[in-house]
């Protein structure tokens, strides 16, 4: 084997690893897969002999490319691209494909790039390189060129950050979530009976603009809000799985609904209660409000 092929067997023996940091990182598929490829390109230009630990070096340049990537983006104060990109072990190629980009979204947990997306990039980087991925602190420390302390830090703080305050073990938090997951079973299978049960008979919901996608053409822009559980709750049963209700999360501390395509929080839905009925439903999808939503993985 000559020496391009000997470096090319070596760096794809570490790609998915690499993939599944920049991923994590970035959120995006197309610019994990660019990450990647900027550290493919270096690894031409180094002396990859004299590497002693491939994985490590290769794991340090990436990490290097998405914190410049993330820093560049938010200085632009811009969204992460959603264009389509070839993910590890899915797919490869050069077509399009968002399928694999929402299927491996979904493998990483959607609830928890919701959550890494409102983290600094440094916040972002140690407890992704840390706590997902175990590389020791001190290897941390050197690939963001801080000390091992500021590191562990930082992973700290992010880590309070992705798990929201500490979950409540009494009973009455503990039912609340089984309502929710109740709702969401119900809802999902069309059952009416069974999305009543756990619904209160005058129980509200209330749908801001943004989530109104079905609008008649005279209350676009509006919100709208019905009470009655036996009148909205037949509008969730007839739509089925056409609805983007998403899976369970921490929202503002108490459990309920986010709908997040490819990781982005797209929709939130929110419940209260009286005692283990849901008294209101609220369904956001403004980008200010879903925002200032503080959600936490469940």
């Amino acid at each position: 084997m000559d020496e391009q092929g000997w470096l090319t067997e070596r760096f794809e023996a570490h790609r998915a690893r690499l993939c599944g940091v920049a991923y994590r990182l970035l959120g995006s598929l197309s610019e994990a897969e660019d990450a990647v490829q900027e550290a493919w390109l270096r690894l031409q230009r180094a002396d990859a002999a004299g590497v002693e630990n491939l994985g490590g070096w290769l794991t340090t340049v990436v990490s290097r490319v998405c914190l410049d990537m993330l820093r560049a983006r938010r200085a632009r104060r811009e969204e992460p691209l959603d264009g389509p990109g070839s993910p590890p072990q899915l797919v490869r190629g050069d077509g399009a494909d968002p399928e694999g980009e929402a299927v491996l979204a979904d493998s990483v947990g959607v609830a928890l790039l919701v959550v890494l997306d409102t983290l600094s990039p440094a916040e972002r980087l140690a407890f992704v390189l840390h706590d997902l991925f175990a590389v020791p602190f001190d290897e941390v420390a050197a690939i963001m060129q801080r000390s091992p302390d500021a590191a562990k830090q930082l992973a700290s703080r992010a880590r309070r950050r992705v798990r929201g305050s500490p979950a409540r073990s009494d009973a009455g938090w503990a039912r609340r979530r089984e309502v929710v997951e109740a709702f969401l079973r119900a809802a999902r299978a069309g059952d009416l009976q069974g999305l009543l049960a756990v619904l209160d008979p005058d129980a509200v919901i209330h749908i801001d603009a943004a989530a109104r996608l079905d609008a008649p053409p005279s209350e676009v822009g509006q919100p709208r809000e019905v009470r009655g559980a036996s009148i909205w709750a037949r509008y969730i049963v007839a739509a089925g799985p056409r609805l983007p209700l998403g899976q369970l999360a921490v929202i503002d501390g108490a459990v309920g609904l986010i709908h997040a395509p490819r990781g982005k929080l797209a929709r939130a839905m929110t419940f209260t209660f009286a005692g283990a009925s849901v008294t209101r439903v609220e369904v956001i999808a403004d980008p200010a409000r879903l925002r200032a939503l503080a959600v936490a993985v469940l």
